[in-house]
């Protein structure tokens, strides 16, 4: 398969981008079908020194890649769009489509799963929520469409609605409440760029009931992080505590078991560990000699039961421009990090490539079935024993490029002591 250019090692079908302020942290399972698709950037800070690496999504050969149509002519457009907090409740999310007709909306909370009821247009070109939406609340929309023709489309977004806690200063991820892995950093994210570092994070205090030394570190001038030295103590509770202007609000979340995953990309083997037993052993497929994988620790930010990958979003395109695949639903996707690393389910490869053969453009590819739908499979079974906040760790692959700590929640591969000085307030 042709590759884009040669800096862009990981863009995995999603071009390496600003990241949306769709925060990672309580991000979680999405039942529609997300659409892949090269995304502009809006307030969120570069993915760091890892942006331009190319796709490394477990693309099929041309040979064994599904076969695809010519793309669909509808549009979806998800109002506010992809990525944005501090939503207002009321009158601020609207699907709209053109050159088509929606054939499903489904609008998602995060934490709990409840659907949001909601409303098509008797000419089905737009799709509302019935009612006001609950505060400090992260949802997943997923819309479906199809053209004059009956080629389908499809779109995705995440937003997070207006929070007291959360948006006090920046937007704090994870959400108040929330239940993650032991590798789930505290984030705060900004419209812009701080000049004044240490006097916004004198206003913040993270600790935890494990008694853990917990450290903030600037990974940019728009990005914050706090994390302990190692991973965060099973079962125990951070608290962040905000004071801005006299107003004190305090926020909390849960970690939960630890859960470490181990992708050995020379026995092409990953070993998953539970409260330090080891609980299965499972053959992939990572990334092959010209696209090895990222070696290092990296960290589930999002869940998604299903993606859409298009090759045009990465400039994969035939002489007749059309994509040069366009895979409608790739199952059990968990994103590892901002520039495009994913683990996920494989239902192309054949059953000789898994803990045989490394074959993908860098990502992480488990066996699976055409729609997902077999829970005996073994990336169902990952994604179902997985929760965000969960660490993967990449080890033995060709890669020598050392992963950036601000692509995604990679905190980890930094030294403490370079941790430690990377503080504003000493």
């Amino acid at each position: 398969m042709p590759r884009p250019r040669p800096e862009g090692k990981e863009k995995r079908l999603i071009t390496a981008r600003r990241r949306r302020t769709r925060q990672a942290a309580a991000a979680g399972v999405l039942g529609g079908v997300l659409t892949v698709t090269a995304l502009a950037g809006t307030s969120h800070a570069d993915t760091g020194g890892n942006r331009d690496r190319t796709s490394s999504w477990g693309t099929p050969t041309p040979s064994a890649r599904p076969t695809g149509e010519a793309p669909a002519e509808a549009r979806i457009r998800i109002k506010p769009g992809d990525g944005v907090h501090r939503v207002e409740t009321n009158g601020s999310v609207k699907v709209t489509v053109s050159d088509g007709r929606l054939t499903r909306v489904t609008m998602t909370a995060v934490a709990t799963g409840a659907e949001i009821a909601g409303t098509l247009s008797a000419d089905r070109t737009s799709w509302t929520p019935d009612g006001p939406l609950d505060r400090a609340t992260r949802y997943q929309i997923a819309a479906e469409a199809e053209d004059a023709h009956g080629r389908p489309a499809a779109e995705n977004a995440t937003i997070t609605t207006v929070s007291p806690v959360n948006d006090l200063i920046g937007h704090l991820s994870p959400l108040d409440g929330s239940t993650v892995g032991v590798g789930m950093p505290v984030r705060f994210d900004f419209g812009s760029a701080i000049t004044d570092k240490a006097a916004v994070e004198s206003k913040i205090q993270v600790s935890s009931s494990s008694g853990q030394q917990v450290v903030g570190h600037w990974l940019n001038d728009r990005r914050l992080d706090f994390r302990p030295e190692t991973y965060w103590k099973a079962g125990s509770t951070v608290t962040v505590s905000l004071n801005v202007d006299g107003v004190q609000r305090t926020a909390t979340f849960t970690i939960g078991r630890s859960q470490i995953s181990t992708v050995d990309a020379k026995t092409k083997k990953m070993t998953v560990v539970r409260d330090g037993k080891k609980i299965r052993t499972i053959p992939i497929s990572s990334g092959s000699a010209e696209h090895p994988t990222y070696n290092g620790q990296m960290v589930v930010s999002e869940k998604y039961g299903h993606i859409r990958m298009n090759g045009a979003s990465v400039g994969l395109t035939e002489k007749d421009g059309k994509p040069s695949y366009d895979i409608q639903a790739v199952p059990h996707a968990m994103r590892l990090t901002d520039s495009g690393t994913f683990i996920h389910g494989n239902y192309w490869g054949a059953d000789s490539v898994f803990g045989k053969v490394n074959t993908s453009h860098g990502c992480v590819g488990l066996k699976d079935v055409r729609g997902g739908g077999e829970s005996r499979q073994p990336a169902a079974w990952f994604f179902d024993h997985s929760m965000t906040g969960d660490v993967v760790i990449v080890k033995n692959s060709q890669d020598k490029t050392a992963l950036a700590p601000d692509n995604g929640l990679s905190d980890w591969n930094m030294p403490w002591s370079e941790w430690t000085a990377g503080g504003a307030t000493g």
